[in-house]
């Protein structure tokens, strides 16, 4: 019988690394959520940010440890080597369940006469005496050799070796500006391995300056690191850190290179980097691993045919073990006939052949025009014209934003059914959208959990035409539609109403509406 995989442990620096991004700043609250999803998710540590840096960073880190009490995750807080860090973390961690201090001090010579104008005796000794104060505050005690990449390999021994003897448990060798190779940090971590032994785990953090963060994390691995710092979607400083997601499933697909586990569960990993692009408004670009929106669609005929032969063709691994709901067949100009008749098939369409043939025609032409032919498109094509006027209509509509009255922004709404009666209704909220979509609620009679909305311009000049896109999630399918104005309120009522009608056809109830679209609009 074979042994067990070794463990590899996820410390996420999400809420530290990843929040010091430009644009990706949470507040308490929001950093309170966002922790509770990285325990769901499974990380064994999380950095919740840097107590002495703010109150309100100190506060955070607070709500965060006694939050998190009972989930199995550690909870760390960021130092330098000065006293008032050290104590700052230990007063925000005092309720923490498994509390680390995280204390760091720059070690390449660049650093060490630049910025902090220190001998190599004078690093080990701050060092060493911030370990020590740590370690009688909290049990659990990590170092960090800032810049270590680009430090002397003699000195970085040196200095690891007085931080392991002085109480750290784990060693961590950043690349801070993300400047090393993988050959080179393996080489390094081996090098490492055999002068610090087993007195202290050590750890990866790797930069993605080159885009090289995730190989090298890996490499580092196979060097003897068994820990890694990383972030969902790879937020962080410049270019950002490696991605967790993408780090966890190359070593779940490539176990026979990489033979370890983690204790993530793989499932969450959609949802937990979905949540973090709503609260921080930063997007994932389409054709990021593992979590874009591409990352297990298919355009080219070629390869949707064999994806519906046999899905292994063409997928390394099953989108729902990430927490996709399922494969998805991107109609366009590649698009064959077997991926249109089994779009049209999931509809709920059934033509015969001579038909399939007519529309497949049109649907070449159409695709021709368009970068992409969404559902409401075939649904059209089908039908045999406007999409709108098979469902409902947008006869009317009135918002006033409030501003300047102290009162909400208001909106009314005019629908026309399709047996041609008119519904009316009013609604308001924390900006002009959500008041729309709440008067969209109450005149089509129906929820809608808008959990993502963007609009961006399709074209230029005074008179652009602006396309708001909305996504959601029905019984675990991810549901999408857009609609095109030169009013980007009128083209987000539309793709409002092409939403509805996505979820009218499928079988089961409509889901309550969200308010986390008033942030998404603050941001649009």
């Amino acid at each position: 019988m074979s042994p067990a995989p070794e463990r590899i442990r996820i410390f996420d620096t999400s809420l530290r690394d990843g929040e010091q991004s430009p644009g990706c700043s949470m507040d308490a609250a929001q950093k309170l959520r966002f922790a509770l999803a990285l325990a769901e998710l499974g990380v064994d540590t999380l950095e919740a940010g840097f107590a002495a840096s703010s109150d309100a960073d100190a506060d955070g880190i607070t709500r965060v440890a006694r939050a998190l009490r009972g989930t199995g995750t550690g909870v760390c807080s960021l130092a330098r080597c000065r006293p008032g860090d050290i104590e700052a973390s230990a007063k925000a961690l005092e309720h923490a369940e498994a509390p680390r201090i995280h204390v760091f001090i720059a070690t390449s010579p660049l650093h060490r006469q630049h910025k902090l104008g220190f001998s190599q005796a004078e690093v080990v000794d701050a060092a060493v005496r911030a370990v020590e104060h740590a370690r009688r505050l909290v049990d659990d005690v990590e170092f960090s050799a800032e810049d270590a990449i680009r430090t002397e390999p003699e000195f970085l021994e040196e200095v690891f070796r007085a931080a392991a003897k002085a109480g750290a448990r784990t060693l961590n060798v950043p690349d801070t500006v993300g400047y090393t190779t993988p050959a080179e940090i393996e080489a390094l971590f081996r090098r490492l391995r055999a002068a610090i032994g087993d007195e202290a785990i050590l750890s990866t953090h790797c930069h993605n300056d080159l885009g090289l963060a995730v190989a090298n994390s890996l490499a580092a691995i196979a060097g003897g690191a068994r820990q890694v710092e990383c972030t969902i979607n790879g937020i962080g400083e410049r270019a950002g850190n490696a991605a967790l997601e993408e780090l966890v499933m190359a070593l779940n697909v490539r176990a026979d290179r990489f033979p370890f586990r983690t204790g993530i569960d793989t499932t969450r990993l959609v949802p937990t980097s979905r949540l973090l692009t709503r609260i921080t408004g930063m997007a994932v670009q389409r054709n990021k691993a593992i979590v874009g929106a591409n990352a297990f669609a298919h355009e080219s005929g070629i390869h949707q045919h064999g994806m519906l032969k046999h899905r292994d063709t063409y997928e390394i691994m099953r989108p729902e073990t990430v927490g996709w709901a399922r494969s998805q067949m991107v109609l366009g100009r590649h698009s064959g006939r077997a991926a249109v008749n089994e779009r049209l098939g999931f509809l709920g369409f059934s033509l015969d052949e001579a038909a399939a043939e007519r529309l497949f025609a049109r649907f070449k032409t159409l695709a021709e025009k368009k970068k992409e032919v969404f559902d409401a498109d075939l649904e059209a094509l089908v039908l045999g014209e406007d999409a709108n006027a098979a469902g409902w209509q947008l006869t009317a509509f009135h918002l006033s934003t409030g501003a300047g009255q102290g009162e909400q922004p208001a909106a009314a709404i005019e629908l026309r059914d399709p047996q041609g009666e008119s519904h009316f209704g009013r609604g308001s909220g924390d900006g002009p959208v959500h008041a729309l979509f709440a008067a969209l609620t109450e005149a089509r009679g129906m929820h809608v959990d808008v959990e993502s909305y963007a609009v961006h311009s399709v074209s230029s000049g005074e008179d652009a035409q602006g396309q708001a896109s909305l996504s959601t999630r029905h019984h675990g399918e991810e549901l999408t539609a857009s609609a095109t104005s030169t009013d980007i309120l009128e083209a987000s009522a539309l793709a409002w109403l092409a939403l509805a009608q996505r979820i009218a056809r499928r079988p089961g109830p409509a889901v309550a509406p969200t308010r986390d679209i008033a942030a998404s609009e603050a941001r649009a």
